[in-house]
């Protein structure tokens, strides 16, 4: 039998979606009942947008809206914030950039606290995206803090993944690691009206061809002003252009298997607490030939 929630999903129940989502994040009693009732992918994007901190991913996000919304698309925006230290809540400064979608009948924007993830995205982003897939959305746009080269398991979630950086990053861009360098479908080059921004292009192109991790299919590198909206609409014409050519690909199974990896990974882990493992160790390594990979064998 369906979960109730299930038909007023499929209805585009906006109310319904904010309770489901909820009950995921906060593993309410029978939310696993909701996935397993969650129908067959509907052929909604999943574009996520990562980066350093001060790149400007709301803002940018904010362009990619209207583009969409402009076009006639449904969307939905997860903004995975960092967690409160003391109540583990999303803390919310940067979603301003956004205040003029929120009552927009076409957007749905939620904010998503880490909770401690140190992979910058929220424990059940998978689960939470699939319930919004369900609802009827063209677009999913997920932007996750900026954490340094962590962010880097967005790749596992998202059809595309957008890497914003600025011109001030060329220090950076030497020491990335190659990870980041896989996961980008699109480089994006923001506040690209700033000195520099045609060299930092250049030799992010350079040391892309030099990377022994480089694709195949050369990466887009997109220079952009998000904030006066310029670049946006050769950003958006190449999003389109790399889904379209994702269409008989590999890729799309090689995500679900990342997915499926990473929920795996939850189930396996659900059982361990850092706390009381802590407090094992404290007693264990108080005794003669203490050693962590015997103790670790018990779990």
């Amino acid at each position: 039998m369906d979960h109730p929630l299930i038909q007023q999903l499929l209805k585009g129940d906006v109310k319904a979606l904010a309770r489901a989502i909820s009950w995921i994040e906060n593993e309410h009693e029978g939310y696993e009942h909701l996935l397993r009732g969650l129908k067959a992918d509907n052929g909604s994007n999943v574009v996520g947008i990562t980066g350093p901190p001060g790149a400007g991913k709301s803002t940018l996000a904010d362009a990619i809206i209207g583009e969409w919304v402009a076009a006639g698309k449904k969307v939905a925006v997860l903004c995975v914030d960092p967690s409160s230290p003391f109540n583990l809540g999303a803390l919310l400064g940067d979603r301003i950039r956004m205040s003029e979608w929120y009552t927009h009948p076409n957007v749905f924007i939620r904010s998503l606290a880490t909770r401690g993830s140190v992979g910058g995205l929220s424990p059940k982003i998978i689960e939470i995206t699939d319930v919004i897939r369900s609802a009827g959305f063209d677009q999913i746009i997920v932007e996750t803090v900026g954490v340094g080269q962590s962010e880097i398991e967005i790749a596992g979630l998202a059809d595309k993944t957008l890497v914003v950086m600025v011109p001030e990053s060329g220090d950076e861009i030497q020491t990335m690691k190659a990870g980041l360098m896989e996961i980008a479908d699109i480089f994006v080059i923001n506040k690209s009206d700033r000195p520099d921004a045609d060299l930092f292009q250049k030799n992010l192109r350079l040391i892309m061809s030099a990377s022994s991790q480089a694709p195949a299919q050369e990466v887009p590198i997109i220079k952009t002003v998000a904030t006066e909206k310029r670049g946006i609409g050769e950003l958006m014409a190449a999003i389109e252009n790399s889904l379209e050519h994702d269409i008989n690909s590999d890729r799309h199974l090689t995500l679900l298997t990342e997915k499926a990896w990473q929920l795996l990974v939850q189930k396996k882990m659900k059982g361990v607490n850092k706390n009381q493992l802590k407090q094992l160790i404290r007693l264990e390594y108080k005794k003669q030939n203490f050693n962590l990979y015997s103790l670790m064998e018990k779990f």
